[in-house]
């Protein structure tokens, strides 16, 4: 497989790029309109969208980095090969929050209902960026067969796509890309259908969602982040789906709680 989209003899321009960007660019225009809907001012949606995609890439690559240190302490000019793949998304949610809860406070923005409506467009961003993996031929599962796969009704052109180094593997970028679509769909009817949502709860559904199904899919990687024996990718999913569940009990037992269609300031 090509892993080139486009090579301009200067440049080379990688597929895994191209579904990055894809992923921002449709998951940010999610996040925008509905931002529009609850009153939220372009140029505070903007300008926390630029520092958010900085600062979550940069989280990403670092997490990544931090959890193979030994590769990189003798490739350091590789860790800016990020056209390679080594985005890790849990670090990428990590610093990207941090850095939305410090920027919503110091706008006086209700931070909840900012990560509520931006949470809807990043799981649909992770739906698709998962296909960068696919072109790099990176974050695939176990051996397994081409029989397998074309009982699981998997395209040809995946099954393909799979067959490295002479064997077939389980494409889990696409296990977990079409559980994300499903989440993003689900966050979607919550959002519109349940009229008595509470700010915050809509986050930890998210966390819940997209926490259960990453810690299964992690289980059939070949290339986890490990820590010892412990696959780091579970390990964090565990607690964000404690924390998520957390979010949905206490922010609607909470009275004080405003409700997510109501005015995002505070």
């Amino acid at each position: 497989m090509n892993r080139i989209a486009l090579d301009l003899g200067f440049i080379q321009i990688y597929w895994y790029s191209i579904m990055i960007l894809i992923g921002l660019f449709l998951g940010l225009l999610v996040i925008y309109k509905e931002m529009r809907k609850q009153k939220i001012s372009t140029d505070f949606f903007i300008n926390l969208a630029f520092y958010t995609v900085i600062i979550g890439i940069i989280g990403a690559r670092l997490y990544y980095v931090l959890f193979n240190l030994d590769y990189y302490k003798t490739n350091p000019m590789e860790i800016f090969e990020i056209w390679n793949g080594g985005l890790a998304i849990h670090g990428g949610i990590i610093f990207g929050g941090i850095f939305m809860i410090m920027y919503c406070k110091k706008h006086k923005v209700n931070t909840y209902r900012i990560l509520d409506v931006s949470v809807v467009g990043l799981i649909l961003a992770q739906a698709i960026g998962r296909w960068g993996n696919f072109f790099n031929q990176e974050a695939y599962g176990m051996l397994t067969t081409k029989a397998h796969l074309m009982s699981l009704h998997i395209p040809n052109f995946i099954i393909k796509g799979m067959y490295i180094g002479g064997n077939y593997y389980h494409p889990t970028f696409l296990y977990e890309s079409l559980w994300d679509i499903s989440g993003f769909i689900v966050l979607l009817l919550i959002r519109k259908l349940y009229k008595k949502l509470k700010s915050g709860q809509l986050l930890g559904v998210y966390l819940c969602w997209y926490s259960l199904g990453r810690f299964f899919i992690e289980g059939l990687r070949t290339d986890s982040l490990m820590l010892g024996s412990i696959r780091i990718a579970q390990l964090v999913s565990i607690v964000l789906i404690i924390l998520g569940i957390i979010l949905i009990i206490f922010r609607q037992r909470n009275k004080k709680v405003s409700y997510y269609y109501e005015s995002v300031k505070k």
